[in-house]
């Protein structure tokens, strides 16, 4: 009984000195196992050309974008079953790979996107595991329209592309370093990236100026100087050919007035020849009415002088019985030739 408060204590200490090093050994072990290695292949400058062979799904992210974020766990289930679904699945970070970005040339985050043997096609899904996976089952990317011509990422407008974004994303590190890093205001570091980018433009320019003069060989001084009269003969040539030309027009258009005018001429003599026939057709016809109407007054005489007495039918004198209707004919034939004259001379103006 005496032994008993004190074996209490010391049976209390040893089970706990057991349980710390049942712990102890629980954590080493812990430690000793490896994390569980994710499936998601990221994918670099130096290997994105693994997706052109095979069945890919891509992945552009920022680790500042909060979409990107919240579909990392579906992206990481998605890849687990990539071995049943025979497909490889990989990821870009844009802020490390700028180049990658420009070549597929991503604007919204997060982007995604299906290779097939060097063909790729954007997938514009929510990003969720069942949607890919359907994707993928399903064949849905074959309704898609793949990106071909200058848009494919393994074009050549594309790599100048993805050099552009490089350039800029260096451009970018080398801002936040002089204003985080070095403590330097922005502004100041903008003066400076301004007259970088003068003096990169006028080398540019210099070298360009130096390839000109070393593949453009200048002609001698003789040869063009041959040139220039060899130039001179063809141009007094074209000259004078013009000149000629413009002769011949003149000529043409001269007959062509020439024979114009002749018509005309001809056109008013022969309306002149008309004329002088209806005016003796005229003359004639006033002559041909008197004698008509002689004829008929001496009928008309003779058979009044049958009916009437003879101090009555005693016939007043010739001359008044002519001189009459003769003055009245020649006055209406008068004026109709003056009408006619006076038409024909409207016609010919």
């Amino acid at each position: 009984m005496a032994g008993g408060p004190c074996c209490g204590p010391l049976l209390t200490a040893l089970l706990a000195a057991w349980l710390m090093a049942a712990a102890a050994t629980e954590g080493q072990e812990q430690a000793a196992l490896p994390a569980e290695q994710s499936r998601v292949q990221p994918m670099t400058a130096s290997n994105w050309t693994l997706v052109m062979e095979g069945e890919w799904m891509l992945k552009f992210y920022a680790p500042w974008c909060p979409s990107c974020q919240q579909t990392d766990s579906e992206w990481e289930t998605f890849a687990k079953n990539g071995e049943t679904l025979q497909i490889s699945v990989g990821k870009i970070d844009v802020i490390q790979e700028p180049g990658l970005s420009g070549r597929f040339f991503v604007t919204t985050l997060p982007a995604f996107f299906h290779a097939k043997d060097g063909i790729f096609r954007r997938y514009r899904g929510p990003g969720i595991f069942e949607d890919l996976q359907n994707y993928i089952l399903e064949k849905k990317w074959q309704s898609v329209e793949p990106l071909t011509g200058w848009k494919s990422p393994a074009s050549l407008t594309m790599s100048g592309m993805a050099g552009l974004f490089s350039i800029s994303g260096k451009i970018w590190h080398l801002h936040n370093y002089f204003t985080v890093t070095l403590g330097i205001p922005a502004w100041c570091s903008y003066v400076f990236f301004v007259i970088a980018t003068l003096v990169f433009g006028l080398f540019m320019g210099l070298i360009l100026v130096i390839i000109s003069e070393c593949f453009c060989v200048p002609l001698p001084r003789n040869l063009s100087e041959h040139s220039e009269q060899d130039q001179r003969p063809k141009e007094t040539h074209g000259t004078e050919q013009l000149q000629e030309a413009e002769e011949e027009k003149d000529d043409s258009n001269e007959e062509e007035n020439k024979d114009s005018l002749v018509d005309d001429e001809e056109e008013k003599e022969d309306f002149g020849d008309e004329d002088e026939a209806e005016e003796e057709e005229e003359e004639d016809s006033p002559v041909g009415g008197v004698d008509e109407e002689r004829s008929n007054a001496s009928d008309q005489g003779l058979l009044k002088g049958d009916n009437v007495p003879k101090e009555e039918a005693e016939p007043e004198e010739p001359g008044d019985v002519l001189e009459k209707p003769h003055s009245d004919d020649t006055g209406v034939a008068e004026d109709s030739l003056r009408q006619r004259k006076s038409q024909h001379a409207n016609k010919g103006s």
